[in-house]
């Protein structure tokens, strides 16, 4: 088959944060099995993030991407190539009439290209790898259509609204969330199948749009490169990794200096504390330079020596959507995690087997100190986070689903 793949972001380097790991692995294990074209945005504060300078980088993510994709073409978004264009659009999308989720990738550049490559090649499938992405749907009528959720955007946004202190920021996520749940009930309807990272997104969908086709594909992990090591682990230590210009990141961790730490250095004067991830806020980085065992290091370009060395991994993540890759690399390492029970939505954990559940400051300080003080318990979480991950989240497990799913959605177009 020939499948088409846009994507709000360029799929690379496959050890990025989470986004970019699920779309860079689909992917690749989809060209396996078809002939692959890639249609991708330039987000270029990500490809800065995670390469360093944009130009090289995406030099060397397109060298890397045409090996094993029939063809590669990389788009500039508007809104990033202006001074405030992104703070202009989102205002501007209050008076519109559509939200900015589907605004921000409109360009014509991408639909005179959309419309060449759709005349030029007979593709089968047509995957839009967001819902950002969905106005260009029109443009294919030729092939079976599908619409990616890393989460139900509409759920998303209004879980922020309710949990936003600010009254501007509220109303401004709420009326957003509205509007994105009008279009994803008139829009997804009209896609070929919806995929979703886990039944508890597709019930989210089925509330908004019944009677939508729905696979579920889930968010996985690269069993080969996150894999537990041996030794090196410090008593009474934590981590946790993830970007922290991302809000749910940043608010997990605001929350766990504010109210978790200092009960837990109470309990445990040598607990210590790495957070790993780009653009920490300023309480952060205040809070290690008076506490030097709260460590702040940023961006790195491979958090696996930091999750290694650690004896917990810690993640109090109440807010965002989709399945949260942080926890499943954290699973593929062996790594014991505490985990909020929202930062586990959607992956097929189980309190006390193979993660611990706490809901509240008092409930982390109890399960990590129990953690601390069991050594058994620990190697017993170890042993059956890994074996999930390796049995339900290996992306090789995961690129067969999508595969099927392609093939039989391309056959059901064709009669």
């Amino acid at each position: 088959m020939k499948i088409l793949w846009l994507s709000h972001l360029v799929p690379y380097p496959a050890t990025g944060r989470g986004v970019l790991q699920r779309s860079y692995h689909l992917v690749r294990e989809l060209a396996r099995a078809h002939e692959v074209y890639l249609l991708a945005f330039v987000q270029q504060k990500l490809i800065a993030e995670q390469l360093g300078d944009v130009n090289a980088g995406l030099a060397e993510a397109r060298q890397h991407l045409e090996e094993y994709c029939a063809e590669v073409r990389f788009l500039p978004i508007p809104s990033e190539l202006q001074h405030w264009g992104q703070a202009r659009l989102a205002a501007r999308s209050l008076l519109g009439a559509h939200p900015y989720t589907t605004r921000w990738l409109r360009a014509e550049t991408a639909e005179a290209v959309a419309v060449e490559w759709n005349a030029r090649v007979d593709f089968d499938v047509v995957h839009f790898d967001t819902i950002s992405l969905a106005p260009y749907r029109r443009y294919f009528t030729r092939s079976a259509l599908t619409l990616d959720h890393h989460n139900i955007e509409s759920h998303m946004m209004l879980r922020r609204a309710r949990t936003e202190r600010n009254p501007v920021k509220q109303l401004y996520f709420w009326q957003e969330g509205v509007r994105l749940r009008q279009y994803e009930r008139r829009v997804c309807p009209k896609f070929s199948l919806n995929i979703t990272c886990s039944d508890l997104d597709s019930d989210r969908l089925r509330r908004v749009a019944p009677g939508v086709s729905i696979v579920e594909v889930p968010n996985g992990v690269d069993t080969n490169y996150f894999s537990p090591s041996n030794g090196g682990e410090r008593p009474n230590s934590l981590v946790f990794a993830g970007t922290l210009s991302r809000y749910a990141n940043a608010s997990a961790m605001l929350f766990f200096a504010n109210q978790i730490w200092p009960e837990l250095k109470r309990l445990r004067p040598d607990v210590t504390m790495d957070v790993v991830g780009g653009n920490p806020p300023g309480p952060l980085l205040a809070l290690a330079e008076r506490d030097r065992n709260f460590r702040v290091h940023g961006f790195v370009p491979d958090v696996r020596p930091f999750v290694a060395g650690a004896s917990v991994y810690v993640c109090p993540i109440t807010d965002g959507g989709g399945t949260k890759l942080k926890i499943l690399d954290a699973l593929a390492m062996g790594k014991p995690v505490v985990a909020h029970p929202v930062a586990c939505e959607g992956i097929d954990v189980q309190h006390g087997r193979n993660v611990v559940f706490a809901k509240d400051s008092r409930e982390f300080c109890r399960e990590i100190v129990g953690l601390f003080e069991d050594p058994m318990l620990r190697a017993r979480l170890s042993r059956e986070a890994r074996d999930l991950a390796e049995k339900s989240y290996a992306y090789s497990v995961i690129g067969k689903t999508l595969i099927d799913a392609f093939e039989s959605v391309a056959a059901c177009e064709k009669g």
